[in-house]
């Protein structure tokens, strides 16, 4: 690994470890600082990493420490991140220079992690689901910084496809208008994050974490500038009921239109109208979307490091 920027830490394990080609992969923070309830965010984000361990890959949780961009965020970073000390923000790209500047904690957005990762040398990164299109974009121009982010950061994103209650469909076109490469894992159907299938299609599928490597190295090779996001559906065993999902959705909307809920303030009102109005299954078909992206992102990683190891693969 060479040329991490200034102002970048990287842990020793993961700079060795890109230095030795073991398989690295990427978590996101913002599960931990804002994404679950204390204290099961810190048990998280310490169950994905030792998954990720005994599937012999070396975890990189990226956040911010003290103004510090870290790749490889340490154990007592971690509970800093999980509200352990004080405030914690939530930081995506545009917000990085601000708590960089003024010396702040923050948990990094999928993508201020993927902006991180991928300049540290980290090419696999697992997150629950990505950001997209909010639902009445017409009006508002409301859409996830996670979209363009994407479409220049050249690494393998490993979700659930994304949250249901946005556009699900308008989040699809506006990934293929900005070049990102989407493929369903095991499935022709883009998920829905809480729901293994969210109606809509994908135009490819693989089925093996070594395909997913060749596809990444054409990337590279070809010099697209764009992700690879990997949708991999939540087990089916573990998604929420469709109907109670569909049925809770349209009632947690309706309440966020009624109630005058706007902008940036509908995602975090309508997940824990969500939450309460599935008796908390919601957050349960959250942790096994994450777990699961986890699995295959690791062998995802191994294949790459395997790939790289045979060869020039771009």
């Amino acid at each position: 690994m060479t040329g991490v920027p200034e102002g970048i830490e990287v842990s020793e394990e993961v700079r060795q470890a890109l230095a030795d080609g073991v398989p690295v992969v990427a978590l996101e923070s913002t599960i931990i600082s804002h994404g679950l309830p204390r204290p099961a965010n810190l048990d998280v984000a310490r169950e994905l990493e030792s998954s990720l361990r005994s599937n012999g890959v070396v975890p990189a949780t990226v956040g911010v420490l003290e103004g510090v961009p870290v790749v490889g965020v340490p154990a007592d970073g971690l509970e800093r991140l999980a509200g352990g000390s004080g405030p914690v923000e939530k930081a995506s790209v545009r917000d990085l220079a601000v708590v960089a500047g003024l010396g702040l904690d923050a948990g990094t957005t999928v993508a201020a992690t993927a902006f991180l990762a991928e300049r540290a040398g980290v090419r696999c990164f697992a997150t629950g689901g990505i950001g997209g299109v909010h639902r009445g974009a017409r009006d508002s121009f409301d859409e996830s910084a996670d979209l363009v982010t994407l479409s220049r950061t050249p690494m393998v994103v490993v979700c659930a496809g994304v949250k249901s209650i946005l556009d699900v469909g308008a989040t699809l076109e506006r990934l293929e208008t900005l070049g990102v490469t989407v493929v369903g894992y095991g499935t022709d159907r883009f998920p829905g994050f809480y729901v293994a299938d969210s109606g809509h299609a994908v135009s490819w599928a693989v089925s093996e974490p070594g395909q997913v490597a060749s596809v990444a190295a054409a990337v590279r090779r070809l010099g697209a500038p764009g992700a690879v996001v990997v949708a991999n559906p939540v087990p089916a065993e573990h998604q929420l009921d469709r109907a109670v999902h569909d049925r809770a959705v349209t009632e947690a909307l309706a309440s966020a239109a009624e109630r005058g809920i706007t902008g940036k303030a509908v995602t975090p009102f309508v997940l824990d109208y969500l939450y309460r109005a599935t008796a908390g299954a919601s957050l349960e078909a959250n942790v096994w979307a994450v777990r699961n992206n986890v699995v295959v992102a690791a062998a995802i990683a191994r294949a790459i490091a395997e790939g790289s190891a045979s060869g020039p693969t771009g």
